[in-house]
């Protein structure tokens, strides 16, 4: 019974398909092991079983040649119940013919109990002698036979080497092998037999591809036996559907012969129980039954282990539970695990269970060298089970960030006894940085100490240690290094002792089994005999650190053993040097050390013994030490193909030339991530893995590096991207092809039909590889058996079905095959009757193809008929009509016939849909039609190219096509006259990227015809090129031009002026050689170096020149330049005659003025004005060639304006900034520069029109500036207005009303307020609405803004002036207090106060006095009046305590309410010092009392102003005048107070006097003089007695007026501040 596997392993290498090559070894494993154990239990069995065994052992005993009787197979006990089963004794054949072996015999007679146990079956000794007779007749008899078939054979031997020729002849198949046609996990053989002499060597191919049985172990099983050869396929699937051939090969000759498989897939449930070929000898019977034992064990496996997961370090068990039916007692199955086809044995790594129902593996300590596929092999007596899955091992965490993976698989080879060669893996994963190499550490076995045995990393992956000790044994490790760091160590070695090859060979002990052969060596070994020369002495491994030489012992040697001396040479010298001098080798390999790398030596051997030493061997071949492997290239393009939910089938081309491969890593990524995981972590060596782990729904791309101990390949080209999911129906990207469709008949006679069909609308996305035709017969109507019309699948779309049956009638049915196998065949064919054709007219063509497709036209392939009629085929016509269009619309593309087998057609229609079809006519007339092609779409897709040829500089002509739409598998198809091209005689084809070129080796007009490229597996890309005899004269000049072509010009030859008016003729050419050569001639006459002519040729750059001070009139004329380089030749010439010599010579002598002009201070720039966006207008310059002395001076009309002294190299520009331009700036500037080395001038004109341009640029930028045209609404009217930067007096600035110009009136007015321009439109009404402008004119085109004051505008902007007009009335007639109230008012008690303040409002507003809150009445002590209208007054008649508070009025009237507030703070009083009046009239004057002088009655009241009401009175005694009282005598003080003058008029005391005394008393109170700002601040009253200084009597008695403010002078008041102050 076979095992049932997933689908993803099918086609998986590492799966195991059946290990047939070790079932006979476990059958008979087993029956040994049963034997032995019967053997064992014989004596302790039941009395049954003895007499049955007894019975048979003296049947076989008394007869010399006994009989087979039918054996028991089953054990029963007493209740007959089956308790076990019995395994006869095995005999070989001789014991079956003589009884008993001789050896046998011999010892039971020796033996005592010989006799007993013959008395147990003899009655006397006359039996006993009659048996012995026997016995020894029979052994005769055979020996006699043994030799007289030894002399017949070696007669025969003895002939046919004496007349070999006459025996020998090639290999002939007697039995071919047979096609077979298998269900999917069925087995097949193919059988043939073949004869030949000498024996033919038979070779099993698959398709073309030789088949290795060791390549995929357990798939293909080779049997050669007596000339028959079979090959047995395990399991077949999909891919092992190919054709099959069986080569043989001798001497004289080889032979072939071909079979094919077809796998099907089984449409239902897959029946994992199919029969499978087995050979007689491990079977008993063909229906699996083994005979030995009559029991039939049915094994299943259940409770499967999957694929599985680990990391380095970790534990894992695999297990899975069996079942076996029927259960017998005792009886236990083979258990075996496999990985990666090797069997695996119980070790310390790995631990095996069996506990009768479930076989479990346990890896204790994962490493990478434990990943790969496991399998389980259960095996009875009547097959074997397996199941499969594979174990993929991450490395552990890295001990330092971005180290390395471990290295793994550290193995010892050619170990000796001073060296052991070590050989490791690299591992797949570098974490993102390369390795740098490996370190090598070795261990003595029975330590734990690890010394390390490279100083340095070495990259190659095997290293020779060396040092080692003789005898002991050691185990090694390898550790990788990068930059980050160390990675961790890998798995260590199996130990190894260090040895003579020789000596652990007869330690570990040989010996060969009893063949029955007596083998005879050439010579026998004779003592004391010198040895003689070895032979096949080669170089085996050659790296730059080792060399390892092999070679085979001689064949005269003595008893003793024989040893080996090595020597080295020196390649090219005849010092010939003994490496190992001291102790000779024992074994026939030795590797050798110390040699320098990159030099080459030859090697040669001697052998020695005791009786000497031997001649030397043949030298080797010249060996260069170093790295022989290279890393291996990339490999080839990545095929990824959906698998599970889970996992992705990953295929690749192997990497070419890669030498000593040991596997593959793969990578994937997820696509957009950039980051790459390892797929596997050890290298697989097929070119086929399955990825495991990957996130269902995410699309992967994946890339492939090859290794081997060189390193590790580049990656290969990514994948294309995939999405993990399962493969189901379409979502294999490899799949099957479609069926084929359109099966007609192209021939008939009476045997065979000519079939031909279509390619399937879909390929399976892999190229169709050929196809099968199957036919069944039809019998009134009742249809047959499909039968296999051909055994090997055809390429052609056609194919000759042979053996049919006259005038019988048949369907027929296709099927294409690619690389994923065999599709489904297609639908039946119609029925044809297979009779003759006799008609005289052809067959109809077939397998049109179109191709260039285009809007306009096409190319229409085709191929002729098979059937020609009575005469051959002389032409074609080609029939087109509409895809949807009836039959009868067929009409005709080409009135005459055409012989070729190809035709151009212009299609009527563009983007309509056609079908063609091709009739084939000969002199009877015209054939039947084709098959339509299908549908054609007139139409030029995107992206299509055509043919370029093109000639390179070698002259080589070339056809160049481009294709931007190719896929992975797109090859370019080059064809002449639509036939593809094989011969590269006479064109040579390349292809690189998307390009391919096709070049002509030799043109001429055998070359002529049509050439089109085809790119398959596309769209259809396809392009032609008609190559005609005039096409091909023209390619073949141009061809001679670039053969043999002119010295090809940058440029002709020119003329150019350079500093101080210097004169240069230049040309440059293209390319020329070092040995260009250059005559310069003037007038045909050739001119030289010289005074005159300066001339230069850079031949680097192509650049020739000539150079001449000046021009006179005598160098008019015509200037050449004549080159030549080999055989190229060319000239360019320049006339430089009348007006154009003229005018180059004026402008030379003018750049050679200048050049004199620039040696002292120069302007480079001369003198310009721009206008900045602030209106300002900046003249300025830029000069060259000044320094520290140069002066630049300004004028304008003649007067100097500025002058710049101090002009350093680093300004450069000299600037005159005029900022408000206007009229007056009109003038002439002009600067000049001047120093010691001369001067120079630059003048500008700003008069006229310069001026008036300048105005232009100012008016411009004005213009640009000003804003967008706004709406506003005032009391008045509408207000338009738009802001600018700046605004100029001169700027023309114009309104316009519905594109006319307004006329100003009262009404409408203009004006500029600022940088306002405004237009006020007062009263507007509905003639006012519409569009406006305001334009400014720049003397070009002018500037416009504009606005909409219409609808919706007009209605906001005039409701909002209706509104502002009424608020502004409102406003003007509003009640005011319009001033002359303090915030405070300070004032003794006693004293009268009378404050006045001006009210107004239309109408007249009510007046009301509050004193703290309440509202006050007149009476005698408060005084309230409001006189004219205008004034309202509060008297205090005698002010007291009581009368602090605050006070406020209150006015009122419709328009609006205002009120003022003060405060009353009453002292102490201190006498009389007179009464005091603070007036102002309405226009803010100081009134003074009635007798003061007219004069000063009105005085202004300047500095500076106060916020309303924030003033304040205060009436106190300065303290600087109490202290004077204090510290004066009484007397002086009496005195100054006679003398001080103090003028009272009623009463009141002059102010302006008073400020300035309380000013002096406070100057004096702090010893300080009034500040200038303060004095400034004072009344003009005062400041007209500012000169005067009151004396000293007066200012004391004074009183005091401040601020509550104490930033503002004392003597600061409001003018309309009036406080009266009575006693």
């Amino acid at each position: 019974m076979s095992g049932s596997i997933p689908f993803y392993q099918k086609n998986h290498r590492h799966y195991d398909r059946g290990y047939r090559s070790k079932e006979m070894e476990s059958a008979v494993s087993q029956y040994q092991a049963s034997s032995s154990s019967y053997a064992a239990r014989s004596s302790s069995t039941s009395r049954g079983l003895r007499v049955s065994s007894y019975s048979g052992l003296e049947e076989s005993r008394l007869s010399p040649i006994p009989k087979r009787s039918k054996p028991t197979y089953l054990a029963v006990d007493r209740d007959n119940q089956i308790i076990g089963y019995v395994v006869p004794i095995f005999r070989g054949s001789q014991e079956f013919a003589s009884g008993l072996s001789d050896t046998e015999e011999a010892r039971m007679k020796e033996s005592a109990g010989h006799m007993a146990r013959r008395n147990l079956f003899t009655s006397g000794l006359e039996m006993e002698r009659t048996e012995q007779s026997s016995r020894k007749t029979a052994m005769r008899e055979s020996a006699e036979r043994i030799s007289l078939s030894k002399r017949i054979h070696e007669n025969e031997e003895y002939h046919k080497r004496m007349n070999e020729d006459s025996l020998m002849h090639t290999p002939e198949f007697v039995i071919k092998p047979r096609s077979h046609t298998v269900w999917e996990k069925q087995c097949v053989r193919l059988h043939c037999t073949v004869s030949g002499w000498p024996d033919p060597r038979v070779v099993w191919y698959k398709n073309n591809v030789t088949i290795d049985p060791l390549a995929q172990p357990g798939k293909y099983k080779l049997v050669s036996s007596y000339n028959v050869h079979s090959l047995e396929i395990n399991r077949c699937d999909f891919d092992d559907t190919a054709q099959y051939r069986a080569s043989a090969m001798n001497s004289k000759g080889e032979l072939s012969a071909f079979a094919s498989v077809v796998v099907k897939r089984f449409k239902g449930e897959v029946d994992e129980a199919l029969p499978s070929p087995r050979s007689s000898a491990a079977s008993g019977s063909e229906d699996g039954i083994v005979s030995e034992y009559g029991i039939t064990f049915q094994t299943h496996i259940v409770e499967k282990f999957d694929v599985s997961f680990g990391r380095e370090g970790e534990t894992l068990s695999l297990g899975c539970t069996v079942i076996i039916y029927p259960n017998l007692q005792r009886y236990q199955p083979e258990v075996q695990w496999y990985r990666d086809d090797v069997l695996l044995s119980p070790s310390k790594w790995t631990h095996m269970h069996w506990s009768g129902d479930r076989a479990t593996i346990t890896l204790t300590h994962l490493n990478k060298e434990d990943e790969g596929l496991y399998t389980l092999r259960i095996t009875t007596k009547s097959g074997y089970e397996t199941h499969s899955a594979y174990v993929f091992v991450r490395d552990a965490d890295a001990e330092m960030e971005g180290a390395p993976g471990a290295p793994l698989d550290v193995r010892c080879q050619d170990a000796n006894k001073d060296y052991v060669i070590v050989t490791w893996k690299q591992p797949a994963v570098d974490r993102g940085s390369s390795i740098m190499g490996y370190f090598v550490d070795r261990c003595e076995v029975g330590t734990t100490h690890w010394s390390q045995c490279n100083d340095t990393p070495i990259k190659f992956a095997r290293f020779p240690v060396t040092g080692l000790v003789e005898g002991r044994s050691y185990m090694f490790r390898v550790r990788a290094v990068n930059k980050s760091g160390m990675s961790r160590p890998s798995r260590a070695s199996e130990p190894v002792a260090a040895m003579d090859p020789g000596d652990r060979a007869r330690m570990r002990g040989t010996s060969a089994p009893w063949t029955g052969q007596i083998i005879v060596t050439e010579e026998e070994p004779a003592e004391g005999v010198v040895p003689g020369v070895p032979v096949g002495l080669e170089v085996t491994e050659a790296t730059k650190n080792y060399v390892v030489l092999s070679w085979k012992p001689p064949g005269e040697r003595g008893h003793e053993g024989v040893m080996y001396y090595v020597e080295k040479c020196v390649s090219g010298t005849d010092s010939w040097q003994r490496v190992n001098t001291e102790i000779p080798v024992k074994s026939p390999r030795f590797a050798l050390f110390d040699l320098a790398e990159g030099k080459s030596y030859s090697f040669r051997v001697r052998c020695c013994n005791s009786a000497g030493v031997g001649e030397p061997s043949s030298p080797t071949e010249p060996t260069t030490v170093g790295d022989q492997l290279d890393i291996p290239a990339p490999p080839g393009r990545v095929v990824p193909i959906r698998n599970t939910d889970t996992s992705v089938v990953v295929s690749w081309e192997a990497s070419r030339e890669a030498k000593e491969l040991v596997g593959y890593y793969i990578e994937a990524s997820i696509v957009g991530s950039n980051v790459w995981e390892p797929c596997n972590n050890k290298p697989v060596k097929a070119t086929r893995f399955i990825c495991h782990g990957l996130v269902t729904g995410e699309t992967y791309v994946f890339k492939v590096k090859a290794v081997n101990a060189a390193g590790l390949s580049e990656s290969s080209q990514e994948s294309e991207p995939i999405e993990v999911k399962a493969a189901i129906g379409g979502g294999i990207p490899y799949a099957t092809p479609a069926p084929p469709y359109g099966i007609s008949v192209l021939e008939c006679v009476r045997d065979a039909m000519v079939l031909s069909w279509k390619q399937p609308t879909f390929i399976g996305g892999a190229d169709i590889t050929g196809y099968f035709v199957d036919y069944r017969e039809v019998v009134e109507g009742v249809v047959g058996k499909w039968h296999e019309a051909n055994i090997k699948s055809v390429t052609d779309r056609a194919y000759r079905v042979s053996d049919l049956k006259e005038n019988m009638k048949y369907q027929f049915q296709v099927r294409a095959a690619n690389m994923a196998g065999v599709g489904i065949p297609s639908l039946s064919s119609e029925t044809f009757t297979c009779a003759e054709w006799t008609i005289a007219v052809p067959g109809p063509p077939h397998d049109l193809q179109a191709t260039e497709v285009r809007s306009t036209s096409l190319m229409l392939l085709w191929k002729p008929p098979v059937y020609q009629g009575r005469d051959e085929v002389n032409g074609f016509y080609i029939d087109i009509k509409e895809a949807e269009a009836p039959l009868e619309a067929w009409r005709g593309v080409n009135e005459k016939a055409t012989n070729k087998k190809y035709m151009k057609i212009q299609i009527p229609k563009e983007g309509e849909t056609y079908v063609f079809r091709v009739r084939a006519q000969n002199k009877a007339g015209v054939g039947k039609a084709s098959e339509p092609t299908e549908p054609i779409l007139a139409q030029t897709k995107p992206g299509t190219t055509e043919i370029v040829v093109d000639v390179d500089d070698d002259g080589v002509i070339s056809m160049n096509f481009e294709c931007a739409n190719l896929t992975p598998d797109s090859k370019f198809v080059w064809s002449k006259n639509y036939e593809e091209i094989t011969d590269e005689t006479r064109i040579t084809m390349e292809t690189k990227g998307n390009k391919s070129k096709a070049t002509f080796k030799t043109p001429a007009e055998d070359d002529l015809g049509i050439y089109s490229c085809l790119v398959t597996h596309t769209d259809g890309a396809s392009s032609s090129y008609t190559l005609s005899a005039e096409e091909l004269k023209k390619l073949l000049e141009i061809s001679h031009d670039h053969k043999f072509p002119i010295i090809p010009l940058k440029t002709e030859l020119a003329v150019e002026l350079l500093e101080k008016g210097k004169v240069r003729f230049w040309l440059q050419a293209e390319k020329i050689s070092a040995n260009g050569k250059v005559e310069y001639v003037f007038n045909d006459n050739v001119v030289s170096q010289g005074e005159k002519y300066k001339t230069n040729f850079d031949k680097n750059t192509g650049v020739i020149e000539m150079t001449m001070e000046s021009l006179t009139p005598a160098d008019e004329g015509t200037f050449t330049f004549q080159l030549q380089d080999g055989k190229a030749t060319n000239q360019s010439s320049l006339v430089l005659i009348g007006d154009v010599f003229k005018q180059l010579q004026k402008e030379s002598e003018f750049q050679r003025k200048e050049w004199f002009r620039k040696q002292g201070p120069h302007f480079v720039e001369y003198l310009s004005y721009e206008v900045t966006p602030e209106c300002c207008v900046v003249l300025k310059c830029k000069v060259g060639n000044i320094k520290k002395e140069t002066v630049a001076l300004w004028y304008k009309d003649g007067r100097e304006i500025k002058a710049d002294e101090h002009l350093t190299f680093t300004e450069g520009v000299l600037t005159l900034e005029i900022a408000q331009i206007s009229k007056k700036d009109a003038g002439i500037y002009e600067v000049i520069l001047k120093d010691d080395r001369g001067k120079d001038s630059s003048t500008l004109n700003l008069t006229d029109q310069g001026f008036k341009n300048m105005m232009n640029e100012v008016f411009s930028v004005i213009a640009n500036s000003s804003t967008a045209l706004k709406i506003q609404s005032t009391e008045e009217g509408i207000r338009l207005y738009s802001f600018v930067s700046y605004y100029n007096d001169e700027l023309h600035v114009t309104w316009h009303h519905k594109d006319a110009a307004i006329a100003f009136t009262d009404r409408i007015k203009s004006g500029v307020v600022g940088e306002q321009l405004w237009l006020q439109i007062s009263e507007p009404t509905d003639k006012d609405k519409g569009k406006y402008a305001i334009e400014f004119f720049d003397g070009k085109g002018g500037l416009r803004r504009t606005v909409e004051l219409s609808g919706q505008a007009f209605d906001d902007a005039y409701a909002e002036f209706q509104r502002l007009k009424a608020a502004a009335i409102a406003e003007r007639n509003r009640a005011r207090v319009a001033g002359g109230l303090p915030d405070v008012v300070t004032i003794q008690e006693g004293k009268a106060l009378n404050l006045t303040c001006n009210i107004s409002g239309d109408p007249l507003p009510e007046v009301t006095w509050l004193k703290n809150d309440r509202e006050m009445v007149s009476d005698d002590h408060y005084i309230l009046k409001f006189e004219s209208g205008k004034f309202a007054s509060f008297t205090i008649s005698t002010v007291n305590t009581a009368d602090s508070g605050k006070y406020s009025i209150l006015v009122k009237n419709k328009y609006g309410t205002e009120s003022g507030d003060f405060t009353i703070k009453v002292t102490e009083g201190t006498g009389d010092l007179g009464g005091t009046a603070y007036l102002t009239d309405a226009d803010g004057n100081v009134v003074f009392g009635p007798n003061t002088p007219q004069e000063k009655k009105k005085t202004t009241v300047t500095g500076k102003k106060m916020q309303k009401r924030k003033d304040s009175v205060i009436l106190k005694q300065p303290m600087h005048i109490a202290e004077e009282k204090k510290e004066s005598k009484a007397e002086e003080k009496s005195e100054k107070k006679k003398e001080m003058k103090v003028e009272k008029v009623g009463g009141k005391v002059n102010v302006a006097e008073e400020k300035r005394a309380a000013v002096s008393a406070a100057a004096e109170q702090e010893d300080l003089t009034p500040a200038a700002g303060e004095q400034e601040n004072l009344t003009p009253a005062a400041a007209e007695q500012e000169n005067l200084t009151p004396p000293a009597a007066e200012q004391e008695n004074l009183p005091e007026a401040t601020g509550t403010d104490e930033d503002k002078p004392i003597t600061e008041l409001t003018p309309e501040t009036q406080a009266h102050n009575t006693d």
